[in-house]
């Protein structure tokens, strides 16, 4: 009867036959919350929380009736009350953005400015990564102040964060060193639009402005790579023997979706493999691997390989079965260069990035700027591999590379603390 009211659009019926129903399931959460809901409206919220903190007792892991308890809890004015309910609510559903929104709203009163932040920040991501709140034509009208006032926090906050970060390098180097890496910080602010001098470069994450722009770096700038092109016997030897022993290697792309894995591997053979034996990934150093392959470890540690928490170096043997083809796709920044050291390569295969095209010679390296839309393919009946490792790109300073690696790091944190994805790779 209560569905039938609600049907008929009379939601004074509805209440009526909730009500009713209450008298003899005094536990039925969709009862309690509709009834909860009428309070309300009325204005009575002391009446709205004491139901729906029946309907919490009744059925403790309901993220719907932990958000309305949360905002029945603001509406009387029990803000940490509220905190605890949303908190509770948003753990079990984190794709609650208007829960996460509310949650928010409440710290933001309560004075925790920091926490406040991260749920907005929060709330918006989740929000539009759900193609709302882009703008007010996909924002519920009623959230349409609530959301500006959400995201012009989140931009206040966060230059304020991260200006924190970089305060005690501009005390060390000087403001006018780190120049270029504040019109960074304010293109990934938004502030500022992205505008590389080439057109094909879009990094993913990252962009650090008034460098040069080339898909692929003169050999000249990288006298280091001699000492490993000297080498490069020793480490295929190496190589050979973890070839040998196949149950090592991982697939490169760290993914449980086959809809990602299929978006950027292919293969015009039976089956599509891009495999990797890692010495580093993401910063995180293999130990076991560098152990086993100790002369290429020895040369990857001589290196100025860039070192950013969570992020880099990312070395590896990056194996390429037969028939596989690595589709277009795009680096996360331009402060750090990709380069390859060839050491099996059969006949068509190759590289392009930017859509120059670069066929491999065992033994010599190959340095590009993988924010250039870039792909590589293997057309022979033989495995390729070639040794991957990130450097710094040479026309980053001292003081900048030590304000990326520090403002990476900050939004890393700053993102994990708010369940936002930071990009990797």
């Amino acid at each position: 009867m209560a569905h039938n009211g609600l049907q008929r659009g009379d939601p004074v019926l509805a209440e009526q036959h909730f009500a009713r129903l209450l008298e003899m399931i005094p536990g039925d959460v969709e009862a309690l919350q509709f009834v909860a809901s009428r309070h309300l409206i009325r204005g009575d919220a002391i009446r709205a929380v004491a139901m729906l903190l029946a309907a919490d007792q009744a059925h403790p892991d309901d993220a719907n009736t932990l958000h309305q308890l949360g905002a029945a809890q603001m509406a009387a004015g029990d803000l940490p009350g509220a905190v605890g309910s949303l908190q509770r609510g948003t753990a079990l559903a984190p794709h609650m953005f208007v829960a996460r929104l509310r949650l928010g709203m409440a710290l933001e009163k309560l004075g925790e400015t920091h926490r406040a932040l991260v749920a907005y920040f929060g709330a918006v991501n989740a929000a539009q990564a759900q193609g709302r709140w882009l703008g007010d034509a996909n924002t519920a009208p009623g959230l349409r102040d609530a959301v500006r006032h959400a995201i012009g926090f989140i931009d206040a906050g966060r230059r304020q964060l991260f200006d924190q970060v970089l305060e005690p390098l501009r005390q060390r180097y000087g403001r006018s060193e780190l120049a270029r890496v504040e019109d960074c910080l304010s293109i990934y602010l938004g502030e500022k639009a992205m505008t590389p001098p080439d057109s094909r470069q879009r990094p993913k994450f990252l962009y650090f402005p008034s460098v040069p722009s080339q898909p692929y770096y003169p050999r000249e700038r990288f006298p280091w790579q001699a000492e490993l092109e000297a080498n490069t016997a020793v480490i295929r030897e190496e190589l050979r023997a973890v070839l040998s022993q196949p149950q090592d290697l991982e697939p490169f792309l760290q993914t449980d979706s086959p809809q990602d894995a299929a978006d950027l591997v292919r293969s015009s053979g039976t089956r599509a493999a891009w495999d990797a034996y890692f010495f580093h990934r993401h910063g995180e150093r293999y130990d076991a691997h560098c152990a086993r392959c100790p002369q290429t470890a020895a040369l990857l540690d001589a290196l100025p390989l860039v070192y950013v928490r969570e992020h880099s170096p990312e070395t590896l043997y990056s194996v390429l079965r037969p028939g596989t083809h690595i589709l277009p796709h795009r680096g996360v920044t331009n402060t750090r260069l990709v380069t390859h050291l060839p050491l099996i390569v059969p006949p068509d295969c190759a590289l392009r990035v930017g859509g120059e095209i670069h066929a491999w010679q065992e033994g010599r390296c190959v340095t590009f700027d993988d924010t250039f839309e870039h792909e590589a393919w293997n057309n022979s009946g033989e495995t390729r591999v070639v040794l991957i490792l990130d450097s710094w790109n040479p026309d980053l300073s001292e003081a900048e590379r030590a304000a990326v690696n520090d403002l990476v790091g900050a939004i890393g944190d700053f993102n994990r603390e708010s369940e936002v994805l930071t990009p990797k790779g």
